[in-house]
């Protein structure tokens, strides 16, 4: 790996120089082949799997390897916390993937930094396993996500209540500059600071932006406008397959657009809008059918933190016209005000416009318009009313098209829905001799699962893992024990769309319909 940190370019109060803590006993359990082979990680080095739990749990580091913990604030259910950062993660460096993406490597679970708060920083086995788990099937199922690499038992214990197996894992992402790491400099004042995070967020996320011809004030009202469009893109998505995300605070909001935290993440089963599993989140602030209008409110924070710049950049605009009546300071305030909210409340009109597109799609429809929002909205009401699974439902309508088995069950439970939605495929205007309800099944299998990664099966793979971790006398190596248990799981969830032999085993619905079902964060 040829790792570089161009982070750290930034200065040292945007993060603590920290080691990861030394474990007693590391041991690799789980090594993400694929996206290794990506980072170029070297053949030699994943064939030696003690080679990789020494630098996967923090023992050593890689070459050019560099750690540091992050600083950042956040906004945590609504409330403004001024200091959080990496209370449990060391970023290693950066390297460049086989697309010429610049991605971080950082551990999570490599002990504390000075911005643990009291906690631990550690991570517990079966957190670890999650992350690696869930974002494996959100990437395959075509969601915005950072991955994971690897997953290392340390060889300790730890306190979650009970005493639990530690692990490390190794998350992969495009950047973990978050909407926090904008607030930790406004709320400082530290407009110095402000103004370097966003150039270095520019250059590394939209260096299009970079253009001679744009003015500062362009290039910032273009930045927020595109990190929106990039929030407005992975709420669709989740929603698109039924994930909640559980913990949308502005710490975890990534710009690059990526899922990152998968601690109280969950699948919806039965279709509710309201659907909510994280036992932290207890008004519903982070419900299913709320992800995208948090998303929306995020997005203002990180307008908020981008305000001041803006001021600026409009003043210094002002003076190089050298007007004789400039503004008053309060004109040029509610100038940069206006631009900003111009750019937010725009959010709502996009983020609806993609909204009815990718519930068009999932009922075969190539665009939005009046026929399929209503159709859309109806089929959602009776899903809602009746409990209806939501992976179950749109996967036979997908095979209902030419499975008559499957029409005749859903005309039962749709009632007239189903019939005014085949007509309206019918008469979808498609080019002369092609085959409506041919085209509409081809659009719908791309976007509706056979399979996800539900949740009373997730929790029972966690399960058998951490008792098998716990068992003293093994017959198989901790890596093999825990690849026997999760890697059909794994394999099943790499072909979302398809059918696999074994996919039906984990395509069942909970017995209780998730109506127990509660999530939790790592820490």
């Amino acid at each position: 790996m040829k790792f570089s940190n161009t982070y750290i370019g930034l200065g040292e109060h945007f993060f603590q120089r920290v080691l990861p803590q030394k474990v007693p006993a590391p041991q690799l359990l789980l090594w993400n082949v694929e996206l290794a082979n990506s980072l170029f990680i070297a053949n030699k080095w994943q064939s030696d799997a003690q080679l990789l739990s020494q630098y996967f749990s923090g023992n050593n580091l890689p070459n050019g390897a560099e750690s540091i913990a992050l600083a950042y604030s956040g906004h945590q259910f609504g409330h403004f916390n001024p200091q959080l950062g990496d209370g449990r993660a060391h970023l290693l460096g950066e390297v460049l993937d086989k697309s010429n993406i610049r991605r971080d490597v950082q551990l999570k679970g490599s002990g504390q930094t000075a911005f643990s708060r009291r906690g631990d920083g550690k991570c517990a086995l079966a957190p670890a396993l999650r992350e690696y788990i869930m974002s494996e099937a959100l990437y395959a199922l075509g969601v915005p996500t950072s991955r994971c690499l690897a997953v290392v038992s340390t060889g300790e214990k730890i306190n979650r209540g009970l005493a639990k197996a530690g692990a490390v894992v190794t998350r992969v992402a495009a950047s973990h500059i978050r909407v926090g790491t904008f607030q930790y400099f406004a709320a400082r004042g530290d407009l110095l600071s402000l103004k370097k995070l966003l150039n270095y967020s520019i250059e590394r996320h939209f260096p299009q932006l970079n253009n001679e011809k744009s003015s500062d004030e362009q290039r910032l009202l273009s930045f927020l406008e595109k990190v929106m469009a990039k929030q407005i893109i992975l709420i669709i998505e989740w929603l698109r397959v039924g994930f909640i995300h559980g913990v949308m605070n502005t710490d975890n909001t990534a710009i690059c657009g990526e899922t990152i935290d998968f601690g109280p993440c969950a699948m919806m089963g039965d279709y509710d809008e309201n659907a909510v599993f994280s036992s932290i989140d207890e008004y519903g602030r982070y419900a299913f059918s709320n992800q995208g209008k948090i998303a929306q409110w995020n997005m203002a924070r990180l307008a908020d933190c981008l305000l001041p710049l803006l001021i600026g950049f409009i003043k210094d605009t002002t003076k190089e016209n050298d007007n004789d009546e400039n503004d008053s300071e309060q004109a040029l305030e509610q100038q940069a005000l206006t631009k900003i909210e111009e750019l937010i409340h725009q959010y709502t009109t996009k983020f609806d416009e993609a909204y009815y597109v990718m519930y068009a799609n999932k009922i075969g429809m190539n665009e939005s318009c009046s026929v399929s929002k209503t159709l859309v909205d109806g089929l959602l009401a009776i899903m809602q009313k009746q409990s209806l699974d939501y992976t179950h439902t749109f996967h036979q309508l997908t095979q209902s098209l030419t499975d008559s088995e499957q029409a005749e069950q859903l005309k039962s439970v749709l009632g007239g829905w189903y019939a005014t939605w085949l007509s309206a495929l019918k008469q979808v205007d498609v080019k002369p001799k092609q085959n409506t309800i041919q085209i509409a099944q081809a659009l719908m299998a791309k976007n509706n699962p056979v399979v996800i990664p539900r949740n009373h099966h997730v929790e029972a793979i966690l399960t058998r893992c951490e008792e098998a971790i716990a068992t003293d006398v093994q017959q198989l190596s901790p890596f093999d024990t825990i690849n026997s248990i999760v890697g059909e799981f794994l394999r099943v969830l790499h072909s979302p769309y398809h059918e696999l032999d074994g996919t039906e085993k984990y395509q069942d619905a909970p017995a209780d319909g998730n109506s127990c079902y509660q999530t939790f964060c790592g820490t």
